[in-house]
């Protein structure tokens, strides 16, 4: 029993409804939650030394042993995700704090930011099924009023949108978690990897399989994307941003856990179906990325792509695809979040999002362009920035398991995304400055510090590689190993 396993859940979440309090005072509200979102991260980044020195750490909820009881697991996958979580959502907040009016904050803006992190952060450290539909609902409640904060008509018309699409897959999530305990009789995904283990993976459980990879699916915007661009262009840039980071992120998490730890018996069935999906999202993304002229629209389908890239590391389902997954996951967090908060300065200086209608921001923005020129390298995968050392293993992982039409596709997209991103560099920041000074319809006053730490770790992700990977190889080892994972909830070793 380790309690701190809990913190990175309780801090957020006490901060937050202790905020409600002081809906007035604005100032205050921003030092708090900027507290609380580091102690978040300090917790959980104390947690990962654990894992590493005496293995994955859990804590029995109420005292309950497992099954009977909610199960939080701390291991070195979830908390490589939480601390990369509470790094992109304070270069959020910084953002959020300058960029947002206060009529919005006042308006609960940063208590249903950190409840958003509670979501987060409790669906990457819950051990329990039902308890993870549970966190996804905190999630998307807190998404569903961020995303229309504001009330202006395109976030409603969106909202309408986003929501429905979620009620729908929630909906699934409740059937597939209904038919799971029919079958298994519990709740606790290392109970439920122990009777399926036992009893073997026949066609109605691949059949479940199959549901619960359409609702993640549908969450991830894996194949099921249709809604995404739409959704993630209407609220105000840090929340978009931290959208882009995050919430498809959970829905891959999700994917991860559930085929790497209870449906992992017929990967020729569950892992090629993922591939297949993985591939066709590479597809319409790369498509979608560079027929569009509209910024908002580019990005959009760069985070799409980025979701079927990811995946494939899970589809090789070897060592070296899925350390890929897991430094691609990283660098896409953190990458994403950049990405959109540079897009929406650039939107916030020139009025527009419209790339013909944008040349020569550079002249005037030199640091924001050089910036923008480094994330699209790294979005690219050019080394040696962040994203290199992912694609690399993720292909190498593909090539591996025997899926070359998988990772010649990935590589393919990866000169996709290239083309989507320079293409607004070149016509964006190069050229003739058509807007003078004077012109321009916003500032960048307060919000380049948000966009150069980040930049920063893009640049030292890719460098210091090699740092992380005690910590990566500890997270692949227990995917591919459930067993360590259900001895520590059910062995009760910690």
């Amino acid at each position: 029993m380790n309690n701190i396993v809990i913190l990175p859940i309780i801090i957020p979440m006490i901060t937050g409804l202790f905020l409600i309090l002081f809906r007035r005072n604005i100032k205050l509200q921003f030092l708090l939650s900027l507290i609380s979102l580091s102690l978040t991260g300090i917790s959980a980044a104390y947690l990962a030394y654990q894992v590493k020195e005496s293995g994955i750490q859990t804590v029995q909820v109420g005292g309950w042993s497992a099954p009977f009881g909610i199960s939080m697991v701390a291991d070195m996958f979830s908390m490589i995700l939480v601390i990369t979580t509470s790094v992109v959502a304070i270069a959020g907040i910084l953002y959020a704090s300058k960029s947002i009016e206060e009529s919005r904050k006042r308006y609960f803006f940063y208590p249903f930011y950190l409840f958003l992190i509670v979501g987060v952060n409790g669906s990457f450290i819950t051990g329990d099924i039902f308890n993870l539909f549970v966190c996804f609902e905190v999630m998307l409640i807190a998404s569903y009023i961020l995303i229309s904060h504001g009330g202006t008509k395109i976030q409603l018309r969106e909202t309408v949108k986003y929501v429905l699409v979620n009620i729908v897959s929630s909906a699934l999530f409740l059937v597939g978690i209904a038919y799971l305990y029919a079958i298994t009789g519990t709740l606790n995904m290392a109970h439920i990897s122990m009777r399926i283990a036992e009893v073997g993976q026949d066609g109605l459980l691949t059949t479940v399989s199959i549901v619960f990879l359409v609702v993640f699916s549908m969450k991830a915007a894996l194949f099921l994307f249709f809604w995404l661009p739409g959704s993630y262009s209407a609220p105000p840039t840090a929340v978009a941003a931290i959208f882009a980071a995050l919430l498809t992120k959970v829905g891959i998490y999700a994917i991860f856990r559930m085929f790497t730890l209870v449906f992992y018996h017929e990967p020729h069935i569950t892992h090629l179906i993922i591939g297949i999906l993985g591939a066709i999202t590479m597809i319409f993304g790369a498509i979608g990325a560079i027929a569009y002229w509209d910024l908002k629209k580019i990005i959009g389908y760069n985070v799409i792509i980025g979701v079927g890239f990811i995946i494939v590391g899970l589809a090789s389902f070897t060592a070296v695809g899925l350390t890929g997954s897991i430094y691609y996951l990283v660098h896409d967090i953190i990458i994403k979040a950049l990405l959109f908060l540079i897009i929406g300065t650039v939107i916030t200086l020139t009025g527009t999002s419209n790339l013909k209608d944008i040349s020569g921001l550079i002249r005037l923005h030199p640091s924001l362009g050089w910036m923008y020129f480094i994330t699209a390298l790294s979005l690219a995968g050019i080394p040696p920035l962040s994203g290199f050392l992912g694609k690399i293993f993720i292909t190498e992982g593909s090539f591996e398991a025997n899926l070359t039409w998988l990772g010649a596709i990935g590589l393919i997209s990866s000169l996709m995304v290239l083309y989507s991103v320079i293409k607004i560099f070149l016509y964006g920041f190069l050229g003739e400055t058509t807007i003078s000074e004077e012109m321009e319809k916003g500032s960048t006053k307060g919000i380049m510090l948000p966009i150069a730490v980040l930049t920063f770790l893009t640049i030292s992700l890719g460098l210091g590689g090699e740092l992380l990977a005690p910590y990566v190889n500890i997270a692949v080892d227990s995917l591919l190993n459930p067993i360590q994972y259900i001895d520590a909830v059910i062995g009760g070793r910690n």
